[in-house]
């Protein structure tokens, strides 16, 4: 079958599987996949971003679950960062998933970053609409939460959930520049830690001066399943308060597609090769290597 001919359906896992490896690889069929997408459903994307250690992959284990319970059909992006020495991926905290990786309503996927500097790519922003075409009823993005990436899920998902935990320390801090722009809500998982009441508060406080009263505090412990379900009535009740900025997101998926597209021809191994061999003459210069590269 001619790769432009799939039609990838949440009915048929093999489909989405193939469609995704197709996008994701630019293979032959790509772009034609991509026109050919057809949003019949309004699937909900859902962010989830936050911290190394703030516990997102078992908050995302507790979400599926919740909601497959309900009778969803979920699809699970989650994006790990490439190492920029070997470009892997790895994918270690993807094994509390693998309860549900033979659930035939859950798919998941595991994306490399490839080195895009914010933790997330326009890979990221085709698979993922790849997902939306599929019919699936969420699709869930957890995010590595490393550097700008809080903030570039804002420009992809419709609902973004930043993950804390009490002792966050410095996080609290890095709320007020940046984060509290992006976050429909917060969630402090590992609620049972010392100190959750109090940083709770100071979280609450912090929302409260900056004029943010509608942004909701979850208290979750996401091992005990404890919390999860005020999350997923949120998210099931529709409560999007990006819906009056659907514009401002399209425009943010179409920047970081032409920038993609710009880049295409730039391979960043055979920079590293090219720039080591350049880097041995003893009078070289970046400027002028770049010139030349």
């Amino acid at each position: 079958m001619h790769s432009g001919d799939i039609k990838p359906t949440c009915n048929d896992f093999r489909s989405i599987a193939r469609a995704l490896t197709i996008v994701e690889n630019d293979l032959q069929g790509a772009s034609q996949l991509l026109k050919s997408l057809q949003f019949d459903k309004n699937t909900p994307i859902v962010g989830i971003t936050g911290p190394p250690g703030a516990g997102k992959s078992t908050l995302v284990n507790a979400l599926i679950e919740a909601l497959v319970k309900k009778g969803n059909k979920i699809a699970v992006l989650a994006i790990d960062p490439t190492s920029p020495f070997n470009f892997g991926s790895l994918l270690g905290d993807r094994i509390r998933m693998t309860t549900h990786f033979n659930h035939p309503d859950v798919f998941i996927r595991s994306l490399a970053t490839r080195g895009s500097l914010g933790g997330l790519s326009a890979k990221t922003i085709e698979m993922a609409d790849v997902l939306r075409g599929a019919g699936f009823d969420y699709v869930l993005i957890e995010t590595v939460g490393v550097g700008q990436s809080e903030v570039e899920i804002a420009g992809l998902a419709d609902i973004t959930f930043v993950v804390l935990v009490p002792e966050s320390g410095d996080e609290i801090q890095n709320i007020k520049s940046g984060l509290m722009e992006i976050a429909d809500a917060f969630i402090i998982n590992k609620a049972d830690r010392a100190d959750a009441d109090l940083f709770t508060h100071n979280l609450k406080k912090i929302i409260q001066q900056k004029g943010d009263d509608h942004i909701p505090v979850f208290k979750t412990i996401a091992s005990k399943a404890e919390g999860i379900n005020e999350v997923v009535d949120f998210i099931v009740s529709g409560a999007n308060p990006k819906n009056n900025r659907k514009e401002v997101l399209l425009a943010e998926k179409a920047y970081r597609i032409i920038q993609q597209k710009r880049m295409a021809d730039v391979d960043k191994k055979k920079l590293q090769q090219t720039i080591a061999k350049a880097f041995l003459n003893p009078e070289f210069n970046l400027y002028v290597f770049l010139d030349k590269f």
